[in-house]
């Protein structure tokens, strides 16, 4: 009864039952305590772990492995890290399994600690009483790509293989794929992935996301399509990552696709999966279905509300979207967070809404609490300066509390080239070098700005400083989807199978628009840059 309550949506009434057990004078054995100790993890009930923590002494289970082990485990969902590292440390050696060292290892990891998981995974290791098995190293693993440590995250995967463990278990594998994806490596994941002979969806998931973490869009959806083929089932994180990944690249009828795809399979479609629908036709343009599936929601969190009014706001329905906050705060019971108010200011710079975007601001920290982030301070200021404010938009940045990065320095800059401010542009681009010496975009702007003022010999030293300091400048990239399939093109690109073919037609609509007497400078300009690009 204790263990039936304990497992059901009533966890309390397993204490209730536990506490007439004793009443009645049964005494708990090694199996009735874990129990009880599980139901008081699920209420966060530390009080009553610490009274069962003292009856496992009176009954003397203070060397029984399951019972010490469950210990570790409820106070780390309480909090309480500092008592589970004393259990574990007054477990005699003789007692500790692999099973004490895994729950400190998840136990820190889980409560953010993941330095001190691998300093416990280190320890094990030296220690050598107990050999670790796949949970520890993906409890390992997990905590490398936390941190982002590379070096330690592959020296594990070398101890794995040196110890003889079965790297291409599907756990074990995925992590080890997340792992290299989070850290930057994408073809090491890529390795693992493709050297695992069974792949779950949790392996396949992991690698789409992995695509998608790193902005390789296309190459998350064209995953997407070899797991169909090989008739793998996708589960809800997996829809929700290739919907950010359509959203991404703006592929609609890819998006539809995969919105049809769940209707088919009938995944659960949870609120994640909606809420990624919701983002990707809303950067897809079609705000009108995205506001369909927010509508249809029975619960909406915090992200739903966040990115349906940032789906309003890019799609130009800026005052939409501030009416939608009016209404997620007259509704009360969801709490706005620094996302919402991202969307917010977002909102009020393309709506050009100076005295909103301000009065947000205040709100944000003085109704809600929240610290604004370097990234609500680039919003302002690319408000200011989309309103022409170029004098407020500098003041506030010289009032910023933090030192502004590169990409405000880019707002500034942005905003100086198109109402032609060479003085302040000139400002903006130096900080931008300073920050980033080797990037070309600061380069770039500056060159726009002196050429819109018609200073060519200013254009003609920038050009030729890019050229000593070989700072080349990125080719410009865009994405056409034709029947699903998602094509790539860069600058001077020929290396589509079809390119002859595109060239003709384009110099076609190029010599009939010259026999209908258009004047096409903009294209021969075109073809001037790609030459010299």
């Amino acid at each position: 009864m204790v263990r039936a309550y304990a497992r059901s949506s009533s966890p309390k009434e397993s204490i209730f039952i536990y506490n007439a057990m004793r009443r009645n004078g049964v005494s708990p054995d090694n199996y009735t305590l874990p129990v009880v100790l599980k139901a008081c993890s699920r209420m966060l009930c530390a009080r009553k772990g610490k009274e069962i923590h003292g009856v496992s002494f009176k009954f003397g289970f203070e060397f029984d492995a399951f019972v010490q082990n469950s210990l570790i485990s409820m106070y780390f969902v309480c909090g309480m890290v500092e008592n589970a590292r004393k259990v574990f440390n007054l477990i005699p050696d003789f007692v500790r399994d692999v099973v004490s060292w895994n729950s400190m290892i998840s136990g820190y990891l889980q409560s953010g600690f993941c330095l001190e998981a691998l300093e416990m995974f280190g320890c094990m290791c030296v220690e050598k009483s107990v050999s670790p098995n796949n949970v520890t190293v993906v409890g390992a693993v997990n905590a490398c790509a936390k941190m982002g440590n590379i070096v330690l995250g592959k020296m594990i995967h070398g101890f794995v293989v040196a110890s003889g463990f079965v790297v291409l278990d599907v756990y074990l594998g995925s992590s080890l794929i997340d792992m290299y994806a989070k850290c930057g490596f994408i073809e090491d994941s890529r390795n693992v992935f493709d050297g695992m002979f069974e792949r779950n969806a949790v392996c396949w998931t992991a690698m789409i996301a992995g695509y998608t973490h790193l902005g390789l869009f296309k190459e998350a959806i064209e995953l997407f399509r070899e797991m169909q083929l090989v008739g793998v089932k996708a589960m809800d994180a997996t829809v929700a990552c290739v919907a950010s990944a359509c959203g991404n690249l703006g592929v609609l009828d890819q998006g539809r696709w995969v919105h049809a795809y769940c209707d088919r399979i009938e995944i659960g479609m949870n609120l994640n999966v909606k809420n990624a629908l919701i983002d990707m036709y809303s950067k897809c343009g079609d705000i009108n279905k995205a506001l369909e599936i927010f509508n249809e929601l029975v619960q909406k969190d915090v992200f739903s509300w966040s990115v349906m009014i940032n789906g309003l706001a890019v799609n130009g329905n800026s005052d939409k979207a501030l009416d939608l906050f009016s209404h997620m705060e007259s509704l009360g019971g969801v709490r706005p967070n620094e996302v919402t108010f991202l969307g917010l200011l977002s909102a009020c710079s393309h709506g050009g809404f100076v005295d909103k975007g301000f009065y947000y601001l205040n709100s944000m920290t003085k109704t809600y609490n929240l610290t604004p982030r370097i990234e609500h301070y680039s919003c302002m200021i690319d408000l200011l300066g989309r309103a022409n404010l170029l004098i407020e938009a500098e003041k506030f940045l010289r009032a910023m509390p933090m030192e502004p990065d590169a990409a405000i320095w880019r707002s500034l800059l942005f905003s100086s080239t198109n109402n032609r401010n060479v003085e302040l542009a000139e400002y903006a681009a130096k900080q931008i070098l300073d920050l980033e010496p080797r990037k070309c975009g600061g380069h770039v702007l500056l060159s726009n700005t002196y050429a819109a003022a018609s200073r060519w010999n200013d254009v003609k030293r920038v050009r030729r400083n890019m050229g000593v300091c070989e700072i080349r400048k990125q080719p410009g990239c865009s994405f056409v989807e034709i029947d699903g399939d998602v094509h790539e093109f860069f600058v001077s690109d020929t290396s589509h199978p079809q390119t002859h073919m595109i060239y003709e037609t384009v110099f076609g609509i190029y010599r009939f628009l010259q026999s209908e007497r258009y004047v096409m400078d903009a294209l021969d300009c075109f073809e001037s840059a790609t030459t010299q690009d």
